[in-house]
């Protein structure tokens, strides 16, 4: 499964025929923890239930067009391809509660454009397979997701914007329409703190050390989903993670950086549900990991 994600990311590189490229490699290790299940205010462990997980993620971002208005608001094309690979080493379990492989991939295409002095339009259309498996012959419509969302961008302070807009997606089968939110802060130099809420939760504390080394504290929420059917029925595993630690990035030359984390796994919920739109609300039994290790290692390619 290694070597496919990296012969996607060669192919993507090798036929781009743009200015401009920025390329993430990362692998992260989940340490084996027991399984639990939450049912109102009481907790206890699934059985003899455990696991660990592996995740293998890569994203590549090709701007097509970039360019500054007479007011420096920002408007651009650009195609996003990414995905990831999770390898859940699961153990003792005697139901079908988890799934031992989760392999997502997506491309979209986003569009950025500033509507006057303090407002800017974001948009975006994408499509993506969400599997079971790392066997592309099980591909169906099933596994098959589209997206389309806007938001409006309100820029309150050159370092901080803040917006809201709506998202279209099939999660359950069919088109919903879902609300959306934008945060992103920043604040930049020898001490740097960052905030963003475009993709999960992504939030550092940082120090720059020297120019070879910035050492930061993160905390990051993400996560996978795969599309599947169980006992005729449509079905949803989402495996999702809160994870925060120390996180040294260590430049090699001006375009390649290796980000580095160490720290703990917090919160790793990972649990079937019906694919309906009444799941959302529907109060049951809550299946999670108990906290464990976390440790990753990535690299950073910016092509100029």
């Amino acid at each position: 499964m290694k070597r496919k994600i990296m012969l996607i990311v060669i192919i993507l590189i090798g036929h781009s025929r743009v200015k401009a490229q920025q390329v993430i490699l990362k692998t992260g290790y989940f340490g084996k923890s027991g399984y639990r299940v939450m049912e109102g205010e009481t907790s206890k462990e699934v059985g003899n239930s455990q696991g660990g997980a592996m995740v293998y993620q890569y994203g590549v971002h090709i701007p097509l067009s970039y360019k500054l208005d007479k007011n420096n608001q920002a408007s651009s094309w650009a195609i996003n391809v990414g995905g990831a690979y999770a390898k859940l080493n699961n153990e003792n379990f005697i139901k079908p509660l988890v799934i031992d492989e989760i392999m997502d991939m997506g491309v979209s295409v986003e569009h950025l454009r500033p509507l006057n002095e303090n407002w800017s339009l974001k948009a975006s259309v994408g499509i993506g397979l969400y599997m079971p498996s790392s066997d592309f012959s099980k591909i169906g419509l099933k596994n098959v997701l589209g997206n389309i969302g806007v938001i409006f961008i309100r820029h309150l302070k050159p370092n901080l914007d803040i917006g809201g807009g709506l998202a279209i997606n099939n999660a359950f089968g069919y088109p919903m329409l879902f609300p959306a939110f934008y945060l992103n802060w920043r604040l930049n130099g020898k001490y740097d703190i960052k905030i963003s809420l475009t993709k999960g939760l992504d939030a550092s504390i940082g120090y720059k050390v020297n120019e070879k080394l910035r050492l930061s504290f993160i905390a990051k929420m993400n996560g996978q989903m795969a599309l599947l059917e169980q006992n005729g029925e449509s079905k949803i595993f989402s495996h999702m993670y809160f994870v925060t630690g120390i996180h040294p990035e260590i430049k090699i030359n001006k375009n390649i950086s290796v980000p580095i984390t160490v720290g703990l796994n917090v919160w790793r919920p990972a649990e079937m549900k019906d694919r309906k739109f009444t799941s959302i609300f529907k109060e049951g039994k809550e299946y999670y990991f108990r906290a464990s290790f976390y440790t990753s290692i990535g690299f950073k390619i910016g092509l100029k």
